[in-house]
């Protein structure tokens, strides 16, 4: 049985990992026409959701295996993790419980409020879900060594965190267009990278704190 925080943030870090690149294929197709309705908000949205648990516990278990001295940190990040998986799941459940199933029986038009189309009610939780990640992945850096393989997994932790911006950008530019969502794309290549080097890591601490005992 796994019981270790280390094992246990290993394996959900390696889940998300695994669903934050599905994620990035089926947006990719959807933008390139390969996937349509209801297909396409299908796989976007699940993917997306399947995202959530493992993160925050892949950050629980970074807390529980970061020295005392720096917990704070971890602590904060640990709370923006919680604040993204709030935000994200209430818009994720919402568009595959309630949104897609009316878009299919033709009656959207009742609910159209929770659907999230630019500058929307939810298309406003996805934003701040994703700033939180952003925010998340900046208050885990001073946690993280600056030495050997550590030094990696922090460099891919700043490199979220510094496309936050952009994401605002996307997210909250008066105008939005599919040129201009181009402009988050480098966060599927570093949301990926941090949770895959971070689970990497936890597993190398892990070992270290098992070996010393």
């Amino acid at each position: 049985m796994i019981t270790s925080p280390g094992t246990v943030g290993y394996w959900s870090g390696l889940v998300a990992f695994a669903s934050t690149v599905a994620y990035a294929l089926a947006q990719v197709l959807q933008v390139a026409g390969a996937l349509r309705f209801p297909a396409d908000e299908m796989l976007i949205y699940g993917t997306s959701l399947c995202i959530v648990v493992p993160f925050v516990l892949e950050m629980l278990a970074l807390h529980h295996v970061t020295p005392p001295a720096r917990q704070f940190w971890t602590h904060a990040s640990l709370i923006f993790a919680v604040i993204y998986a709030v935000f994200v799941t209430a818009n994720y459940v919402v568009q595959l419980a309630t949104v897609v199933p009316a878009k299919l029986r033709g009656t959207v038009d009742a609910i159209r409020v929770l659907e999230q189309t630019p500058h929307s009610l939810f298309w406003d939780f996805d934003a701040v879900g994703y700033v939180a990640m952003g925010l998340s992945c900046l208050f885990a850096v001073p946690a993280i060594g600056s030495a050997g393989f550590e030094r990696w997994v922090r460099r891919s932790l700043v490199a979220n965190a510094l496309v936050t911006p952009l994401i605002c950008i996307v997210y909250f530019s008066p105008t939005f267009s599919t040129r201009l969502l181009f402009l988050g794309f480098p966060w599927t290549i570093t949301a990926p990278l941090f949770m895959l080097l971070v689970a990497i890591m936890l597993k190398r601490r892990q070992r270290g704190s098992t070996a010393a005992v």
